[in-house]
């Protein structure tokens, strides 16, 4: 992997993470694009970045994420799910991380889901328990709908949002415990990934990592402040016919027998 190939996937990442866009689905489409998405690298390089990702979170909620143990047991509680299904179904879960036909059939019917999802939950933007406030039923309620998200181009953060917002809770709120949620699913998933896979990581693709994790973690803290301010104002249904377009696309390409990768 080129420097070059390295910072585009965690600008990919940092954009993608907590948009309800799938960011998986995008850096496989993207790593596709580039030839690259055969490499045991790849695969390890597009999940240790979500490291990078994941301290966006931490830094900008910091005083809402250190507070009491309580909040920490909720999200455990949300956490554990696709721990347990994602550990049991890892190896599944790598094959399909190669297959662009199944990030493109869940983009398009994500996307027709969120076009609806405003409608749907309208009611929730007036009451509705606050991230604090919520019980530990409702926390492992939105884990399971997480789990959805193991499939590539689902996207967690579409996935837990609509979780959340089933149990009452307004956009901004699903939105802000998904990005907490994100913090122990995907710090899990990066370290399982680095223990299972270190022995295929060389000397300079340390230094690759690191550079992919610092570019996730600048372009998502910009991410994450631009969706809060979107969503709470427009809602879901842009991000719905975004996903319908990228996915028929991709639909359309294989049809006509062109291959994603750029000769």
């Amino acid at each position: 992997m080129t420097t070059f190939e390295a910072i585009v996937l965690a600008i990919v990442e940092g954009l993608t993470e907590f948009l309800p866009i799938s960011s998986t689905g995008h850096m496989i489409i993207a790593s596709a694009v580039m030839g690259i998405n055969e490499a045991e690298f790849t695969k390890i390089f597009t999940v240790n970045i979500q490291f990078g990702a994941i301290l966006s979170v931490v830094v900008l909620y910091w005083r809402r994420f250190f507070q009491s143990i309580n909040f920490y047991f909720k999200l455990f509680v949300a956490f554990l799910p696709a721990a347990v299904i994602g550990f049991l179904l890892g190896d599944y879960i790598d094959s399909l991380l190669e297959n662009e036909l199944v990030v493109a059939v869940s983009l398009l019917l994500g996307g027709i889901v969120l076009l609806f999802v405003d409608r749907l939950f309208v009611a929730n933007e007036d009451k509705g328990p606050s991230v604090e406030s919520m019980d530990y039923l409702t926390a492992l309620k939105i884990g399971f709908f997480q789990c959805i998200a193991l499939i590539p181009g689902v996207s967690r953060s579409a996935a837990t949002i609509i979780g959340g917002m089933t149990q009452r809770l307004s956009r901004k709120n699903a939105a802000e415990f998904s990005f907490f949620l994100a913090v122990p699913t995907m710090f899990a998933a990066s370290a399982y990934k680095l223990l299972k896979d270190y022995k295929h990581i060389g000397a300079a693709d340390v230094e690759t990592l690191l550079l992919g994790n610092v570019v996730a973690f600048v372009v998502a803290m910009l991410a994450i402040k631009f969706f809060i301010g979107f969503l709470t104002k427009y809602g879901f249904k842009l991000f719905g016919y975004y996903r319908i377009a990228l996915g028929l696309l991709i639909l359309l390409l294989f049809a006509l027998g062109i291959d994603l990768k750029v000769q």
